[in-house]
Protein backbone atom coordinates (compact mmCIF):
# COMPACT_ATOMS: atom_id res chain seq x y z
CA UNK A 1 0.00 0.00 0.00
CA UNK A 2 1.11 3.34 -0.76
CA UNK A 3 0.75 5.84 1.39
CA UNK A 4 1.42 10.12 1.71
CA UNK A 5 0.66 13.34 0.80
CA UNK A 6 0.07 13.89 -3.25
CA UNK A 7 -1.19 16.60 -5.66
CA UNK A 8 -5.12 16.54 -6.57
CA UNK A 9 -4.28 16.00 -9.97
CA UNK A 10 -3.08 12.26 -9.17
CA UNK A 11 -5.51 11.50 -6.15
CA UNK A 12 -8.35 10.63 -7.58
CA UNK A 13 -8.76 6.47 -6.92
CA UNK A 14 -6.89 6.85 -3.49
CA UNK A 15 -8.28 6.22 0.11
CA UNK A 16 -8.39 9.87 1.82
CA UNK A 17 -6.35 9.49 5.17
CA UNK A 18 -7.67 12.13 6.89
CA UNK A 19 -11.25 13.68 7.21
CA UNK A 20 -10.94 17.17 5.27
CA UNK A 21 -13.77 19.96 5.35
CA UNK A 22 -14.39 22.67 2.87
CA UNK A 23 -16.64 24.93 1.01
CA UNK A 24 -20.14 23.24 2.46
CA UNK A 25 -19.19 19.46 2.45
CA UNK A 26 -17.21 17.39 4.88
CA UNK A 27 -15.00 14.57 3.22
CA UNK A 28 -14.45 11.72 6.06
CA UNK A 29 -11.48 9.83 5.92
CA UNK A 30 -11.75 6.38 4.49
CA UNK A 31 -13.35 8.08 1.35
CA UNK A 32 -12.47 6.50 -2.09
CA UNK A 33 -12.20 9.78 -3.54
CA UNK A 34 -13.76 10.52 -6.69
CA UNK A 35 -13.49 13.42 -9.79
CA UNK A 36 -16.19 15.13 -7.72
CA UNK A 37 -14.61 14.86 -4.55
CA UNK A 38 -11.43 16.50 -5.98
CA UNK A 39 -13.41 18.93 -7.90
CA UNK A 40 -15.00 19.92 -4.35
CA UNK A 41 -11.68 20.26 -3.10
CA UNK A 42 -10.64 22.14 -5.78
CA UNK A 43 -12.76 24.85 -5.50
CA UNK A 44 -11.97 24.99 -1.96
CA UNK A 45 -8.65 25.65 -2.60
CA UNK A 46 -6.66 23.01 -1.54
CA UNK A 47 -3.90 22.08 -3.32
CA UNK A 48 -2.82 18.24 -1.81
CA UNK A 49 -4.27 15.64 0.53
CA UNK A 50 -2.77 12.74 2.11
CA UNK A 51 -4.11 9.37 0.91
CA UNK A 52 -3.47 5.54 0.71
CA UNK A 53 -3.59 3.26 -2.65
CA UNK A 54 -3.76 0.01 -2.68
CA UNK A 55 -1.31 -2.34 -4.36
CA UNK A 56 -2.39 -5.81 -6.15
CA UNK A 57 -1.03 -7.59 -3.31
CA UNK A 58 -3.24 -5.94 -0.75
CA UNK A 59 -6.34 -6.61 0.86
CA UNK A 60 -9.01 -3.95 1.72
CA UNK A 61 -9.46 -3.11 5.33
CA UNK A 62 -13.06 -4.35 5.33
CA UNK A 63 -12.26 -7.61 3.96
CA UNK A 64 -9.03 -8.24 5.60
CA UNK A 65 -10.82 -7.88 9.16
CA UNK A 66 -13.83 -9.99 7.68
CA UNK A 67 -11.42 -12.78 6.63
CA UNK A 68 -9.81 -12.57 10.33
CA UNK A 69 -13.30 -12.63 12.30
CA UNK A 70 -14.41 -15.53 9.84
CA UNK A 71 -11.31 -17.41 10.77
CA UNK A 72 -11.52 -17.48 14.64
CA UNK A 73 -15.31 -17.52 14.61
CA UNK A 74 -16.10 -21.29 15.97
CA UNK A 75 -19.17 -22.73 17.39
CA UNK A 76 -21.82 -20.31 19.30
CA UNK A 77 -20.89 -17.38 17.62
CA UNK A 78 -21.69 -14.75 14.97
CA UNK A 79 -20.59 -12.66 12.88
CA UNK A 80 -21.02 -9.10 11.90
CA UNK A 81 -20.60 -7.10 8.47
CA UNK A 82 -17.59 -5.00 8.87
CA UNK A 83 -17.05 -1.68 9.01
CA UNK A 84 -14.16 0.91 8.91
CA UNK A 85 -11.28 -2.04 8.93
CA UNK A 86 -13.32 -3.56 11.56
CA UNK A 87 -15.61 -6.51 12.20
CA UNK A 88 -16.99 -7.57 15.27
CA UNK A 89 -18.12 -11.64 16.84
CA UNK A 90 -20.75 -11.76 19.05
CA UNK A 91 -21.85 -14.51 21.36
CA UNK A 92 -25.50 -16.05 19.80
CA UNK A 93 -26.58 -17.05 23.66
CA UNK A 94 -25.28 -16.48 27.25
CA UNK A 95 -22.07 -18.74 27.77
CA UNK A 96 -18.83 -19.24 28.54
CA UNK A 97 -15.94 -18.03 26.15
CA UNK A 98 -13.08 -20.39 25.59
CA UNK A 99 -9.75 -18.52 23.62
CA UNK A 100 -6.87 -19.95 22.14
CA UNK A 101 -4.60 -17.89 23.52
CA UNK A 102 -1.41 -19.23 21.97
CA UNK A 103 -2.82 -19.01 18.56
CA UNK A 104 -4.58 -15.59 19.28
CA UNK A 105 -1.14 -14.00 20.16
CA UNK A 106 0.75 -15.57 17.27
CA UNK A 107 -1.54 -14.14 15.14
CA UNK A 108 -1.13 -10.53 16.45
CA UNK A 109 2.18 -11.38 16.14
CA UNK A 110 2.39 -11.75 12.29
CA UNK A 111 2.02 -8.31 11.43
CA UNK A 112 1.34 -4.79 13.02
CA UNK A 113 -1.60 -4.50 10.31
CA UNK A 114 -3.68 -7.31 11.83
CA UNK A 115 -5.34 -6.87 14.97
CA UNK A 116 -7.67 -9.53 17.14
CA UNK A 117 -8.75 -8.41 20.52
CA UNK A 118 -10.88 -11.13 23.20
CA UNK A 119 -12.04 -11.17 26.29
CA UNK A 120 -10.29 -13.06 28.70
CA UNK A 121 -10.55 -17.12 28.02
CA UNK A 122 -13.67 -18.75 29.96
CA UNK A 123 -15.20 -15.05 30.18
CA UNK A 124 -19.04 -15.25 30.62
CA UNK A 125 -20.62 -13.67 27.93
CA UNK A 126 -24.29 -12.44 27.50
CA UNK A 127 -25.96 -13.25 24.20
CA UNK A 128 -24.98 -10.74 21.83
CA UNK A 129 -21.94 -9.20 23.79
CA UNK A 130 -18.71 -8.99 22.41
CA UNK A 131 -16.45 -12.69 22.01
CA UNK A 132 -13.89 -9.97 19.44
CA UNK A 133 -13.04 -7.86 17.54
CA UNK A 134 -10.93 -7.99 14.33
CA UNK A 135 -9.45 -4.44 13.50
CA UNK A 136 -7.34 -3.47 10.62
CA UNK A 137 -5.23 -0.75 11.77
CA UNK A 138 -4.13 0.84 7.69
CA UNK A 139 -6.14 0.74 4.85
CA UNK A 140 -5.38 -2.43 4.08
CA UNK A 141 -3.29 -5.25 4.75
CA UNK A 142 -0.81 -7.65 2.80
CA UNK A 143 -2.65 -10.62 1.07
CA UNK A 144 0.40 -13.39 2.36
CA UNK A 145 -0.27 -11.39 6.00
CA UNK A 146 -4.13 -12.12 5.90
CA UNK A 147 -3.65 -16.06 4.51
CA UNK A 148 -1.16 -17.05 7.77
CA UNK A 149 -2.96 -14.45 10.09
CA UNK A 150 -6.20 -16.52 9.20
CA UNK A 151 -4.38 -20.02 9.12
CA UNK A 152 -3.11 -19.54 12.48
CA UNK A 153 -6.36 -18.40 14.00
CA UNK A 154 -8.27 -21.60 13.03
CA UNK A 155 -11.37 -21.04 15.21
CA UNK A 156 -9.76 -19.91 18.32
CA UNK A 157 -12.71 -18.76 19.74
CA UNK A 158 -15.63 -21.37 21.08
CA UNK A 159 -18.72 -20.67 22.61
CA UNK A 160 -20.44 -22.98 25.13
CA UNK A 161 -23.63 -22.12 26.11
CA UNK A 162 -25.31 -22.30 29.48
CA UNK A 163 -27.42 -25.78 29.97
CA UNK A 164 -30.30 -25.65 32.21
CA UNK A 165 -28.73 -27.71 35.50
CA UNK A 166 -30.93 -30.15 37.87
CA UNK A 167 -29.68 -28.91 41.11
CA UNK A 168 -30.21 -29.80 44.70
CA UNK A 169 -29.49 -27.42 47.81
CA UNK A 170 -28.60 -28.60 51.00
CA UNK A 171 -28.41 -25.92 53.35
CA UNK A 172 -27.44 -26.14 57.05
CA UNK A 173 -28.14 -24.12 60.20
CA UNK A 174 -25.87 -23.83 63.12
CA UNK A 175 -27.00 -24.21 66.54
CA UNK A 176 -28.28 -20.27 67.18
CA UNK A 177 -28.22 -19.51 63.77
CA UNK A 178 -31.11 -17.40 62.93
CA UNK A 179 -33.73 -19.53 60.33
CA UNK A 180 -33.37 -16.09 58.10
CA UNK A 181 -29.80 -17.75 57.02
CA UNK A 182 -31.37 -20.43 55.44
CA UNK A 183 -33.61 -18.30 53.32
CA UNK A 184 -30.81 -15.76 52.12
CA UNK A 185 -28.73 -18.84 51.10
CA UNK A 186 -31.36 -20.66 49.05
CA UNK A 187 -32.36 -17.36 47.61
CA UNK A 188 -28.75 -16.14 46.49
CA UNK A 189 -28.25 -19.54 44.74
CA UNK A 190 -31.46 -19.74 43.37
CA UNK A 191 -30.84 -16.06 41.39
CA UNK A 192 -27.34 -17.03 40.48
CA UNK A 193 -28.68 -20.51 38.91
CA UNK A 194 -31.48 -18.31 37.41
CA UNK A 195 -28.82 -15.97 36.12
CA UNK A 196 -27.49 -19.51 34.21
CA UNK A 197 -30.47 -20.60 33.11
CA UNK A 198 -31.74 -23.24 35.37
CA UNK A 199 -34.32 -23.86 37.42
CA UNK A 200 -33.99 -23.26 41.47
CA UNK A 201 -33.00 -25.91 43.11
CA UNK A 202 -34.47 -28.89 45.17
CA UNK A 203 -33.80 -27.49 48.30
CA UNK A 204 -33.30 -29.41 51.44
CA UNK A 205 -32.49 -27.77 55.04
CA UNK A 206 -30.97 -29.34 57.69
CA UNK A 207 -28.80 -28.64 61.02
CA UNK A 208 -24.81 -28.21 60.73
CA UNK A 209 -24.44 -31.76 61.59
CA UNK A 210 -22.40 -34.08 59.67
CA UNK A 211 -24.54 -37.37 60.18
CA UNK A 212 -27.79 -35.44 58.72
CA UNK A 213 -25.81 -33.89 56.27
CA UNK A 214 -24.80 -37.24 54.75
CA UNK A 215 -28.33 -38.27 55.28
CA UNK A 216 -29.95 -35.24 52.85
CA UNK A 217 -26.87 -36.48 50.33
CA UNK A 218 -28.21 -39.91 50.29
CA UNK A 219 -32.40 -39.67 50.30
CA UNK A 220 -31.65 -36.09 47.31
CA UNK A 221 -33.50 -36.93 44.16
CA UNK A 222 -30.67 -37.24 41.43
CA UNK A 223 -29.64 -34.16 40.09
CA UNK A 224 -26.37 -32.92 37.76
CA UNK A 225 -25.22 -31.04 40.33
CA UNK A 226 -25.00 -31.23 44.40
CA UNK A 227 -24.76 -27.96 46.25
CA UNK A 228 -23.74 -28.06 49.89
CA UNK A 229 -24.35 -24.09 51.50
CA UNK A 230 -22.87 -24.77 55.39
CA UNK A 231 -23.65 -22.77 58.33
CA UNK A 232 -20.56 -22.56 59.30
CA UNK A 233 -17.24 -22.05 56.91
CA UNK A 234 -15.55 -24.99 55.97
CA UNK A 235 -11.87 -25.01 57.98
CA UNK A 236 -10.84 -28.58 56.86
CA UNK A 237 -10.99 -31.40 54.57
CA UNK A 238 -12.46 -33.40 57.81
CA UNK A 239 -14.99 -30.61 58.52
CA UNK A 240 -18.81 -31.05 58.67
CA UNK A 241 -19.29 -30.75 55.14
CA UNK A 242 -16.72 -32.44 53.47
CA UNK A 243 -16.35 -35.33 56.18
CA UNK A 244 -20.28 -36.12 55.33
CA UNK A 245 -19.69 -35.66 51.88
CA UNK A 246 -17.08 -38.77 52.26
CA UNK A 247 -19.37 -40.52 54.79
CA UNK A 248 -22.32 -40.26 52.12
CA UNK A 249 -20.07 -42.23 49.39
CA UNK A 250 -18.49 -39.42 47.78
CA UNK A 251 -15.22 -38.01 47.22
CA UNK A 252 -13.25 -34.57 48.17
CA UNK A 253 -11.00 -33.37 44.71
CA UNK A 254 -9.75 -30.13 46.24
CA UNK A 255 -10.71 -27.95 48.85
CA UNK A 256 -9.90 -24.15 48.79
CA UNK A 257 -8.93 -21.77 45.38
CA UNK A 258 -6.91 -19.18 45.09
CA UNK A 259 -9.66 -17.07 44.34
CA UNK A 260 -10.83 -14.16 46.66
CA UNK A 261 -13.69 -13.77 48.04
CA UNK A 262 -14.36 -17.91 47.43
CA UNK A 263 -11.39 -19.23 49.34
CA UNK A 264 -13.26 -21.98 51.29
CA UNK A 265 -14.80 -23.42 48.37
CA UNK A 266 -14.70 -27.10 48.05
CA UNK A 267 -14.95 -29.27 45.06
CA UNK A 268 -16.23 -33.13 44.81
CA UNK A 269 -17.99 -35.60 43.27
CA UNK A 270 -21.31 -37.33 44.47
CA UNK A 271 -22.84 -40.39 42.72
CA UNK A 272 -20.47 -39.62 39.41
CA UNK A 273 -21.51 -35.81 39.28
CA UNK A 274 -20.09 -32.64 40.57
CA UNK A 275 -20.86 -31.36 44.34
CA UNK A 276 -19.48 -28.37 45.51
CA UNK A 277 -19.54 -27.01 49.02
CA UNK A 278 -19.91 -23.37 48.58
CA UNK A 279 -18.10 -20.89 50.40
CA UNK A 280 -19.77 -18.65 53.23
CA UNK A 281 -19.96 -15.39 50.57
CA UNK A 282 -22.21 -17.34 48.15
CA UNK A 283 -25.00 -15.90 50.34
CA UNK A 284 -24.02 -12.34 48.54
CA UNK A 285 -25.26 -11.99 45.22
CA UNK A 286 -21.02 -10.34 44.70
CA UNK A 287 -18.89 -11.80 42.08
CA UNK A 288 -16.68 -14.92 43.97
CA UNK A 289 -15.17 -17.64 43.17
CA UNK A 290 -18.08 -20.01 43.29
CA UNK A 291 -19.47 -18.03 40.28
CA UNK A 292 -16.58 -19.03 37.90
CA UNK A 293 -17.00 -22.62 38.92
CA UNK A 294 -21.05 -22.28 38.14
CA UNK A 295 -20.49 -20.87 35.17
CA UNK A 296 -18.06 -23.72 33.57
CA UNK A 297 -20.80 -26.34 35.01
CA UNK A 298 -23.54 -24.82 33.10
CA UNK A 299 -21.26 -24.58 30.00
CA UNK A 300 -20.93 -27.97 30.60
CA UNK A 301 -17.28 -27.48 30.80
CA UNK A 302 -15.25 -29.86 33.38
CA UNK A 303 -14.15 -28.49 36.47
CA UNK A 304 -10.91 -30.36 37.99
CA UNK A 305 -8.83 -29.59 40.93
CA UNK A 306 -6.02 -28.40 38.43
CA UNK A 307 -8.29 -26.21 36.40
CA UNK A 308 -9.71 -24.62 40.23
CA UNK A 309 -5.82 -24.22 40.78
CA UNK A 310 -5.44 -22.23 37.76
CA UNK A 311 -7.75 -19.96 38.74
CA UNK A 312 -4.91 -17.84 40.84
CA UNK A 313 -3.95 -15.04 38.24
CA UNK A 314 -7.00 -13.10 37.82
CA UNK A 315 -8.45 -14.92 40.99
CA UNK A 316 -8.22 -11.08 43.39
CA UNK A 317 -11.76 -10.14 42.68
CA UNK A 318 -12.87 -6.72 43.38
CA UNK A 319 -12.90 -5.89 47.36
CA UNK A 320 -16.42 -6.21 48.84
CA UNK A 321 -17.18 -2.75 51.04
CA UNK A 322 -18.41 -4.78 53.43
CA UNK A 323 -15.77 -7.25 53.97
CA UNK A 324 -12.29 -5.72 53.65
CA UNK A 325 -11.03 -7.37 56.85
CA UNK A 326 -9.29 -10.61 55.39
CA UNK A 327 -6.98 -8.43 53.01
CA UNK A 328 -6.19 -5.47 55.29
CA UNK A 329 -5.39 -4.72 58.88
Amino acid sequence: MDFGTVTLDIAEGGILAHSLRGDGFVLKKGTLLTSEHIAKLTASGIETICIARLSTNDVDEDKAALSLAMAAQGTGLTCDKPFTGRCNLRAASSGVLRVKAEAVNSANAVDEALTLATPPDYARLNAGQLAATAKVIPYAALNSSVEQVTDLLDKALTLYPFQPMKTVLITTQAEGQKDSIIVKGTEAVSTRLAALGSPAPVSIAVSHLETEIADALQSAPSADLVLILGGSATSDRRDVAPAAVSAAGGSIERFGMPVDPGNLLVLGTFRGKPLIVLPGCARSLALNGADWVLERMAARLPVTAADIAAMGVGGLLKEIPTRPQPRER
